[in-house]
């Protein structure tokens, strides 16, 4: 992957951050934002933004996995 490329998905899912904020749900990112590296950062490395990509799609996929477990409809509407 690209820097460009990891950069954008760093902006995706700092995106996806906001949201679950918004919802209220708790998440916690001490890793990511130990890193000190946000999408913004374009003048940090491309490794900078995998970790920070790795460290903050840990942290959302770990509060997704203690969220709700209503269960889904296997059908579309």
């Amino acid at each position: 992957m690209k820097k460009q490329e990891l950069i954008h998905l760093h902006g995706l899912l700092s995106e996806v951050r906001s949201e679950y904020e918004e919802w209220g749900t708790d998440i916690d990112l001490t890793e990511y934002q130990e890193l000190g590296v946000k999408p913004t950062s374009i003048h940090r490395s491309k490794t900078d933004h995998k970790a920070a990509v790795f460290k903050l799609a840990s942290g959302i996929t770990s509060s997704a996995d203690t969220g709700s477990t209503e269960t889904v409809a296997p059908n579309a509407d």
